[in-house]
């Protein structure tokens, strides 16, 4: 979901929401460096292991189309087909033709990405249970207006 950018606004903030604000965008980026160190430890891009996990992940199917991938990756169509091509030349996914829609490809991982993957996400989740408190407190005082 593309979003515009921000017009023109109006209001004040006070020193705390600006605390607030920036403190929330450390942790976004400590996440981010947890997460991008613990692919490469996996001996997966960061743009690797989040394309397995939007596949993984997908409402309602364990699969994904190119376009699909795209929106949920914010890329390019033409970028994801070359992600989608060096995954399958690591063995991790498999298109497969939709069954109900034969001029349809599904991009589906294989049992060494699923394998992968429970490992990486397992270690995303404890991280995540590490940082909720932080979190909590953070977007309550976003939510509530508070500094």
């Amino acid at each position: 979901m593309k979003r515009a950018a921000p017009g023109p606004v109006s209001g004040r903030l006070a020193k705390g929401d600006y605390v607030t604000l920036a403190e929330f965008r450390y942790v976004l980026r400590q996440f981010g460096a947890f997460s991008e160190s613990a692919a490469r430890a996996a001996g997966l891009t960061a743009q690797q292991h989040q394309a397995l996990l939007a596949i993984k992940g997908f409402p309602g199917r364990e699969a994904a189309t190119i376009g699909e991938l795209a929106e949920r990756l914010n890329l390019k169509h033409h970028s994801v087909v070359g992600l989608v091509d060096r995954l399958a030349g690591r063995g991790l996914i498999h298109r497969q033709h939709d069954k109900t829609d034969r001029r349809r490809v599904m991009i589906v991982l294989t049992p060494k990405a699923e394998t992968l993957l429970l490992g990486l996400s397992l270690a995303h989740r404890e991280e995540l249970r590490r940082l909720a408190p932080l979190l909590r407190e953070l977007l309550e005082k976003v939510a509530g207006g508070q500094e």
